[in-house]
Order: C-alpha cells, then sequence, then structure tokens
C-alpha cells in the first residue's frame, strides 16, 4: 500500500536554536493516527533536488490541523526549506514507518524513560505527549552539545522531569549521555519501558545496557533515499541472523533492543 500524499501549508518556521529550525504545517494528515516514531517525507520546493527529505513527527495537533517537524539544516536541501516563507505549500508523504514506539501496553501510573540526542530528540516529544495523554510517568535524558544548543526544553519539561548533559558541561551534567545513565538511571527495572533515539553512539549505549529489558526500543536514523521501502539504501541486519537484512523505513525505523546490529 502506498503512502498518501498530501499538500501542506507552512503556517509559520522559526529557528528555536542555532541551526535548528520549527515547522509548523497545516493540512488534513494532521486527521491521520499517528504512531509516535514515524516520520514524513517532504518534497523540497527545488527542481535540482528530486529526493525527499525524511523529519520525524514532533507534534501532530488534530484540533487546529497541524503537525510540527524539528530540523537542523544540514546541506542544501534543509537549507533551502528552512527559508521557505509562511503559506509556501509542501508536498509530503507519510505517515511513514511500518513500526513506530508501541505505547499500547503501558497503563496510567506505569514510568517510561525516554532517552534522546541531537536531531533524535524531535520524534520523542510526539511519543512523550503521547505516553502522558495515557497517564505514563515519563522521564527525560537528553544529551546536546553544548547549552547553546538545547531546544524544546520548556516543552518536555511540561510533560515530565528532564536531564540533561552536555559535551562541555555547559548545562546539566558533563559528558555523553551514556556516562549520564550511567551516575542517575542505571536501576532499568524501575521503568516500565525505554525509548531512545539519537545519534549512533547514543543507540549502542542504550541498545547494550537494556538489551534484556522486555519493552526497550530504539528508533534508527539513516538516508532514506524513498520512505517506502522500494530501494533498499536504508538497511539494518538482525542480530540473530546477520544474512537477513532489514529495511529501517519500512521495517522499523524502531526495534526492540538486541534486535539488530547497529
Amino acid at each position: 500500500m502506498l503512502p498518501l500524499e498530501w499538500l501542506l501549508t507552512i503556517q509559520d518556521q522559526t529557528e528555536i536554536a542555532p541551526g535548528i529550525f520549527e515547522l509548523r504545517l497545516s493540512g488534513d494528515l494532521a486527521q491521520e493516527k499517528v504512531q509516535p516514531g514515524q516520520f514524513v517525507d517532504v518534497k523540497i520546493p527545488s527542481d535540482a533536488l528530486l529526493l525527499r527529505r525524511p523529519f520525524g513527527i514532533a507534534n501532530v495537533d488534530a484540533a487546529h490541523n497541524t503537525i510540527t517537524l524539528l530540523y537542523r539544516t544540514v546541506g542544501e536541501g534543509t537549507q533551502i526549506l528552512s527559508e521557505c516563507s509562511q503559506g509556501t505549500e509542501l508536498s509530503v508523504l507519510g505517515p511513514l514507518g511500518g513500526h513506530g514506539y508501541p505505547i499500547d501496553q503501558l497503563k496510567p501510573q506505569q514510568k517510561a524513560l525516554i532517552i534522546g540526542g541531537g536531531t533524535g530528540i524531535p520524534p520523542l516529544h510526539e511519543l512523550s505527549r503521547q505516553l502522558v495523554a495515557k497517564g505514563v510517568q515519563v522521564q527525560h535524558v537528553f544529551g546536546f552539545a553544548n547549552q547553546e544548543a538545547i531546544f524544546y526544553q520548556a516543552e518536555f519539561e511540561k510533560l515530565g522531569p528532564t536531564a540533561y548533559a552536555t559535551n562541555d558541561g555547559s548545562y546539566g551534567y558533563k559528558g555523553h549521555v551514556g556516562l549520564l545513565l550511567d551516575a542517575q538511571f542505571a536501576a532499568a527495572t524501575t521503568y516500565d519501558a525505554i525509548y531512545a533515539c539519537g545519534p549512533k553512539g547514543l543507540l549502542m549505549a542504550v541498545d547494550n545496557r537494556f538489551s534484556a529489558h522486555p519493552n526497550a526500543y530504539i528508533s534508527l536514523e539513516e538516508r532514506m533515499a524513498c520512505g517506502i521501502g522500494a530501494c533498499y539504501a536504508c538497511v539494518t541486519k538482525l542480530k540473530v541472523d546477520p544474512t537477513i537484512q532489514l529495511k529501517i523505513c519500512d521495517d522499523g525505523p524502531v526495534f526492540k533492543t538486541n534486535e539488530v546490529l547497529i
């Protein structure tokens, strides 16, 4: 089944940290059931750029018919996107991702630990929001390069306690997220679910620490050429049988810990 294509309109766009943009789009995609961790593929409004760009969905607001994306400018495509003005229409495929973060197994008053770093953090906002709506107690653990790079601090802290690690120690714990997990969150059994998204080093740390946890999940970041599982550009291997390849965009992007090779 092919994903739905939507024509969404830019409501507003703001640079919320150096090189990090919050993009709010209006359109009927916001009425779709979005599983946290799913993403969209956006066509950059340039004839020179053929491939769409994947972005995690940071917020869905059905009441106002909007979705929010958070992204970093890293190349020509995202630079062009950051210069688009209010009222610009964008072609968007979604929601994409065969498997987002499972949350139906959690009950009110249970606890979830949400771990993220850098541009892996945006989809964790929609995850946290949906968990809180279910009555789940959330704890966030986030890593950034420095204090200046932190974004969505108020938004996450409204949902639950948030601990920070910065590489230079300018805010929160000094060091990477793995060290903060060792120092303050070693007892995984106190959490009913673990969720993570971020760079490879962070995912490896979470995968190693919580490999035996029955409800621990990681979302893999990868360059996705098509976003629908047709091109086999984003693949990972099954741990128990590395000859079996899984498509991150279609079979994931969320996998259980100890399930795939990172």
